[in-house]
């Protein structure tokens, strides 16, 4: 280096007077960093190494959706389907996927619930057997959404379905009113 020992020339230091094994920012990345890049930030003053694979997460990776616009409609106090379904197939096990659902539901029973739930293939998401949306029927015939927005660690690189399933406690419950339009939204997110 040539200022080694000696006193630099009182001027603005520039790219050429660096050699290029030190920090240069000469060269542009032009895609996105891998997780071995890494960046240099200042941490109070002081320079640190930062992975690329420390940053970032959240990113939403995909968008999958599901639309059912036929009426369905049950009696049965065991889950059956609405007929709302989307596959995804995450890029990465450590993905999660963010279930955005809604129907207009329907109940015609007097002081009965309908119950809507997100199943992952054969599993019921919700742990406490009373669903992740209600409704409920106090005056006979009344309708309403019945939105279910959840977060779901698949766990897995293969195709996963989500369906939302209904059942009542008593009388029929509803879902896609009057052939409604109802829909499922799948985002998988990057961890």
């Amino acid at each position: 280096m040539a200022y080694i020992g000696n006193k630099p020339a009182n001027k603005a230091v520039v790219a050429s007077d660096i050699d290029p094994a030190i920090i240069t920012g000469q060269t542009a990345l032009t895609s996105e960093p891998a997780s071995t890049d890494e960046f240099l930030i200042s941490d109070a003053g002081v320079l640190k190494r930062l992975d690329a694979s420390l940053i970032g997460g959240g990113k939403v990776l995909q968008v999958v959706a599901g639309t059912h616009a036929t009426e369905v409609s049950s009696s049965s106090s065991s889950y059956v389907t609405t007929g709302i379904t989307a596959s995804i197939a995450p890029s990465a096990t450590s993905s999660k996927v963010l279930i955005i659902a809604n129907t207009t539901g329907r109940k015609e029973t007097a002081a009965s619930n309908g119950n809507y739930t997100i199943f992952k293939a054969s599993s019921d998401l919700d742990s406490t057997g009373n669903g992740f949306a209600r409704v409920r029927d106090d005056a006979g015939g009344i309708f309403c959404n019945a939105p279910i927005v959840h977060l779901d660690s698949p766990s897995t690189t293969s195709s996963t379905t989500y369906t939302m399933f209904m059942k009542s406690s008593s009388g029929s419950v509803f879902s896609s009113v009057s052939d409604s339009p109802s829909s499922i939204i799948l985002m998988e997110i990057g961890a």
